[in-house]
């Protein structure tokens, strides 16, 4: 029986006319008669060896069903060379004639030569339309230019233009969910109640959804472009679309920063409240609802002043009764770091810290000028604590280097190679973790996040004019203005603001 493939991806079907119809027709033709089996393959790369087509026709093929193949052209087979001949060679092995519309190979030295050629330039067209679409999209980037519509939600893509517009409606939506997340009075808890919010009124994403996911509202939280500093060429997506049509998960990977392109948009927020909701991000388990059973006031921000661990909120019993403590102890499975064991009473350092935030509050221009000298003495001790960490995670790899080189039939060189991974990859967030920091110091960021941090938590103080407030209340209002609380002894707290 003769078989025909084809096969076309989108791209080529717009740009070079090689759509399944055609292909199909000039094989019927080849081939001298309609009574012919067809595969064909739509909209899949000529890079993948998994196609749907192309799978049945090699499973027919080894049930013998198949005597003659046509095909339009080798490429349409696969765009490696690599693949085409394994391919050829199989459908040979199974006494198959292959024919192909575009030239005649013959089962010959100089054939296959010729068959190998094709294969080759095939293989090099396709790297080179790669290479031209990509240098023609970082072009464009660096002309201040949108190269892809992301459906950036807040603005709608001007197509004339190539750039964003803000769109008035859903704008009002990308500053009610910054504000709602800064503010401490709003009743919307945290991004799954901005979520669940939106929903229930009825705001649309910008897909049309009816339902707000809280993914999709912590990446318009992180989503610098709502400042008018719209990034482009961030991701770097070889090798994407083939994952993806082979069932995986695309891949994408961040280019090294210096790659990055930034052209300016309209902004909607201000660079004072973003960096301020990022901060907020950042904190380990900020303005929850869900506080387990009993409410730490400090959950989430205290520090061990000793070895840089966190503290957790521990209970204790004495005399029969419950009492509860703050400690760097790490007792869950897989702690690599179990802590100093340092500990500090709940109620001591609640006090501590409420006392010092209301002194704060009540003479910022007296305490400012302290707070940011001890900001910057807390931030060159953690830089070099994380100097000493990287140093010591280098002569690890040093040493396993060396037993490596001195090893024998008993050390397992695999198990020291897994170790030597996880240095290395320790010591490169080390790094990072490191020039972020040096950027905060250098930079001006802290200056502007405190002024609108100190100015929204004066401003919350104050609506309750002297009366108690709550536990509730006091912890929104140190999460406000209270970036970690360092306790290096029993006497000695810092408290860092942002």
């Amino acid at each position: 029986m003769i078989a025909i493939y084809v096969r076309v991806s989108t791209e080529e079907q717009a740009t070079r006319g090689y759509s399944i119809e055609n292909q199909i027709e000039a094989c019927m033709k080849k081939a001298g008669t309609h009574d012919v089996l067809k595969y064909a393959d739509e909209g899949f790369s000529g890079e993948l060896m998994e196609r749907p087509g192309l799978n049945r026709l090699r499973e027919d093929a080894k049930k013998g069903l198949i005597d003659k193949l046509i095909c339009y052209d080798p490429d349409r087979l696969s765009r490696k060379l690599m693949n085409q001949l394994i391919l050829d060679d199989e459908l040979r092995k199974q006494k198959i004639t292959m024919v192909f519309v575009n030239g005649e190979y013959a089962n010959s030295p100089e054939g296959q030569l010729f068959f190998s050629l094709r294969g080759a330039i095939s293989e090099f067209e396709k790297a080179k339309i790669k290479e031209r679409t990509s240098s023609g999209r970082l072009s464009k980037a660096k002309k201040g230019k949108v190269v892809k519509n992301s459906n950036l939600f807040g603005y709608d893509y001007n197509k004339e233009k190539e750039t964003y517009e803000i769109n008035e409606e859903e704008a009002k939506i990308v500053r009610m969910i910054f504000d709602y997340y800064t503010d401490p009075k709003s009743r919307f808890k945290g991004i799954n109640g901005i979520a669940l919010h939106l929903s229930e009124i009825g705001v649309k994403t910008k897909n049309k959804a009816k339902v707000w996911h809280r993914q999709v509202v912590r990446q318009i939280l992180m989503n610098r472009a709502y400042t008018g500093d719209y990034v482009q060429n961030r991701w770097d997506t070889v090798g994407s679309y083939v994952s993806k049509q082979s069932g995986n998960k695309s891949i994408q990977k961040i280019k090294p920063e210096e790659e990055w392109v930034y052209m300016k948009i309209p902004s909607i927020i201000s660079e004072e409240q973003f960096n301020y909701a990022q901060d907020l991000l950042g904190q380990g388990r900020r303005r929850s609802t869900n506080y387990g059973k009993h409410d730490y006031l400090l959950s989430g921000l205290v520090r061990c002043g000793i070895c840089n661990g966190t503290m957790t909120g521990r209970k204790r019993k004495s005399h029969g009764k419950d009492f509860f403590i703050y400690e760097c102890r790490k007792n869950y499975a897989g702690a690599k770091y179990k802590g100093c064991g340092k500990s500090m009473s709940e109620n001591k350092l609640n006090r501590w810290v409420w006392e010092g935030v209301q002194e704060f509050i009540n003479n910022p221009d007296k305490i400012s000028v302290h707070q940011e000298k001890k900001k910057e003495t807390y931030q060159k001790e953690e830089l070099e604590m994380m100097k000493l960490e990287i140093e010591k995670a280098k002569k690890g790899r040093q040493r396993l280097i060396k037993l490596i080189s001195l090893s024998d039939d008993d050390i397992d060189i695999e198990e020291i190679k897994e170790q030597m991974v996880e240095l290395q990859q320790k010591e490169n967030n080390l790094k990072e973790q490191y020039t972020q920091m040096e950027e905060e110091i250098k930079g001006d960021k802290e200056h502007s996040v405190s002024q609108i941090a100190l100015k929204s938590a004066i401003d919350y103080y104050r609506t309750f004019k002297g009366k108690n407030m709550t536990l509730d209340d006091q912890r929104d209002l140190i999460r406000l203005l209270v970036k970690q609380v360092i306790i290096k002894d029993s006497e000695t707290v810092d408290i860092i603001t942002f």
